[in-house]
């Protein structure tokens, strides 16, 4: 007799690049809670404030030991380790840059990181320029921090975008 499936993801990729669509998508299907990992990786009330890894990586990890299925999506490839060592898999959403200026423009008010419409309006060059950079810059929230992470992974995974599957 086979054990049931506990669907557990974690979702990596650019802004824009479908992680959220995509996690809500699972969440409901698997009647899963979602972890957004915008929500533990800054300081409360703070933009932009990275709070310590070690405080983020704490709360990603209870977050992952509760029973059941979960999701976990972000482009914070130090904080999506911690899911995979939970047991994860692995979807590193790589659509391009075409698509995540695209997906970022269209989005609609995110009222869990922006107190109104119009702030978020506001901040939209800075987050278009951001994505843009994607695959030239360094660190844990690069293109290439994710591809990394991505190869290295011995679990289940699963690479998406334009002549991938």
């Amino acid at each position: 007799m086979s054990s049931p499936f506990t669907p557990r993801f974690a979702l990596l990729g650019n802004s824009g690049s479908g992680k959220t669509t995509l996690a809500r998508e699972l969440g409901a299907e698997h009647e899963a809670p979602v972890l957004d990992l915008d929500t533990v990786a800054f300081e409360p009330d703070r933009p932009g404030v990275r709070r310590p890894l070690k405080d983020a990586r704490a709360d990603v990890a209870a977050f992952c030991a509760q029973d059941g299925g979960w999701v976990v999506e972000g482009c914070y490839a130090d904080l999506v380790v911690t899911a995979l060592e939970a047991g994860a898999e692995l979807v590193f959403l790589d659509p391009g840059v075409e698509r995540c200026v695209a997906n970022c423009r269209s989005r609609p008010w995110e009222p869990h990181k922006y107190a109104t419409a119009e702030e978020q309006d506001a901040r939209l060059p800075f987050l278009l320029t951001w994505v843009a950079e994607y695959y030239e810059r360094d660190g844990d929230l690069s293109h290439a921090a994710h591809l990394a992470l991505f190869e290295a992974y011995g679990g289940p995974k699963r690479r998406l975008g334009p002549g991938l599957s």
